[in-house]
């Protein structure tokens, strides 16, 4: 199928009404949600998946897609208007977007966010559809051998990248494997795992895994808290961005985006190391250098640029590869294969529709963006004044419905509120709950690919050493775990990350 005709098939699978309302609803949920400190874009898209799955495949990921773009915008009005950031995203778009608010510049600050998030997603939409196909094609050669290596090297960088303690991303990646053996062995038909319950021979199911693990926990902190996330909203002012803050910015907003695209699509970064490293790097090649810190407009189209750049980009790994870069595409990978899609390379041959549908929603998705922020930047500053005590039963009875939609078990519910506890107690002992889950994910595809490879050689591990391939992703498993090794060493010495002995 030549370029063309992927154009015309991706156009005619998108181009309805249904597909583009579903996209424009998506990135408002987005925006809303990230708007409201105590919930985040991971909530608010884990909370619209159980919503798609009457809709055709293409019209649910749209939906989720936008949510995920709109929340990371949302997060930067809170950030900037009470001092609170909606996503962990938007922590450092506070550095300057507050002192900004401070002075009355709230409306200037908000609307710099707005350009700077739209321009760096139009930027990283774009480096998603030059290289995404590409590294499908190059995937393409790889076999169960090849793949074993590569999730297992994507758990390692996953686990060695959460949090602030390396061996409790890597604890944390290991119960995730774990759960996901529970279920039915579908090569031997032993349960593993089951104890009996044939609720259980299914396995986990993972909206329910999902929501417990990210949703409840902020449920039960903000009804152990109910007075946290509690700030007074600035004015807007009467200062506005203007096209020469744009054009002063401009080199700020190119190089976070672009840093933002090469950290999104490596497995794990995510998008609030992204930020960071936009800022520091304008601040360190600006003129106003001396300005960061104290209301710098250039430092929050920076942060904003670097956050935007990843969401395009976190897409590359999961339809090239199969693999998600961080915990929301970790959930939209579950929307594909709910919807019965496998991303990965066959994906580019088999739904190519699909794909480039995905690659024009998301072109479409930057200028909603830009009419929903526009809208957002005065209305929904009210968003982040809603009272909790209206807040926490609304969010309990979506997450509720939205696990019971599933398959209609009540089964599932009490596996969403045990796994509520589980995330709640990892957001208390600081273990980070994303390598959890995108273990959980990856956990079948590491056991098939190992399984298939056994198979294909007669039970000889050598098939794992079998090329180049495979040796540079071991290479690299080898190189990240003994990183892990040496920062926990470190840490239990008392040594901080970086520093001398």
């Amino acid at each position: 199928m030549s370029f063309m005709d992927s154009i015309a098939a991706g156009l005619s699978l998108v181009g309805n009404v249904e597909s583009f309302l579903a996209l424009f609803v998506g990135v408002a949920i987005g925006t809303i949600g990230g708007a409201i400190p105590g919930m985040s874009a991971t909530m608010a898209v884990a909370l619209t998946l159980p919503f798609t799955f009457a809709m055709q495949p293409i019209t649910g990921i749209l939906l989720l897609l936008g949510v995920y773009k709109g929340g990371i915008f949302g997060g930067s009005i809170p950030a900037i208007l009470i001092k609170t950031p909606g996503t962990p995203a938007s922590s450092a778009t506070i550095l300057d977007g507050y002192p900004m608010a401070e002075k009355g510049e709230a409306g200037r600050a908000l609307g710099m966010a707005l350009w700077a998030s739209c321009t760096a997603d139009v930027i990283s939409n774009l480096a998603l559809i030059l290289f995404a196909g590409w590294l499908a094609s190059f995937a393409l050669s790889f076999g169960p051998p090849e793949f074993f290596t590569l999730i297992l090297f994507s758990l390692t960088i996953i686990a060695g990248v959460s949090g602030t303690s390396l061996l409790r991303g890597a604890l944390s990646a290991l119960l995730g494997l774990l759960l996901a053996t529970i279920g039915l062995d579908l090569v031997y038909g032993t349960n593993r795992f089951t104890f009996g319950d044939p609720n259980m021979m299914g396995g986990l199911n993972f909206i329910a895994v999902l929501i417990g693990l990210f949703a409840i926990p902020e449920i039960l902190a903000m009804v152990w808290n109910p007075t946290a996330h509690v700030g007074t909203a600035r004015s807007l002012g009467n200062n506005r961005v203007t096209f020469a803050d744009y054009r002063r910015c401009f080199k700020s907003i190119v190089r976070g985006s672009f840093i933002g695209v090469f950290l999104g699509s490596i497995p794990g970064i995510g998008a609030a190391p992204s930020a960071f490293l936009s800022y520091s790097e304008a601040r360190r090649t600006s003129k106003n250098r001396d300005n960061f810190g104290k209301g710098e407009v250039e430092g929050v189209a920076a942060s904003e640029a670097g956050n935007n750049g990843v969401a395009g980009a976190t897409l590359i790994p999961l339809l090239a590869l199969g693999v998600p870069g961080d915990v929301i595409t970790a959930i939209i990978i579950g929307a594909f294969m709910i919807h019965g899609l496998q991303p990965g390379p066959m994906m580019f041959i088999l739904n190519v529709d699909i794909i480039y549908g995905l690659f024009i929603g998301l072109i479409v998705s930057s200028f909603f963006l830009f009419i929903v922020g526009t809208v957002a930047i005065r209305g929904f500053k009210y968003v982040a004044d809603i009272p909790k005590r209206i807040l926490i039963p609304a969010v309990l009875v979506l997450c509720i419905y939205g696990v019971f939609a599933v398959n209609n078990n009540i089964f599932d519910v009490g596996v969403m509120f045990a796994m509520g506890w589980v995330g709640y107690l990892m957001v208390r002992y600081q273990v980070p709950a994303a390598p959890f889950l995108i273990a959980f994910i990856l956990g079948p595809l590491l056991e098939d690919n190992f399984r298939q490879s056994m198979l294909m050689s007669g039970s000889d591990p050598l098939i794992l050493f079998r090329g180049p391939i495979t040796w540079f992703f071991w290479l690299l498993t080898v190189i990240t775990v003994i990183a892990i090794v040496r920062a926990g060493v470190r840490a239990v010495r008392g040594i901080p990350l970086g520093g001398g002995p």
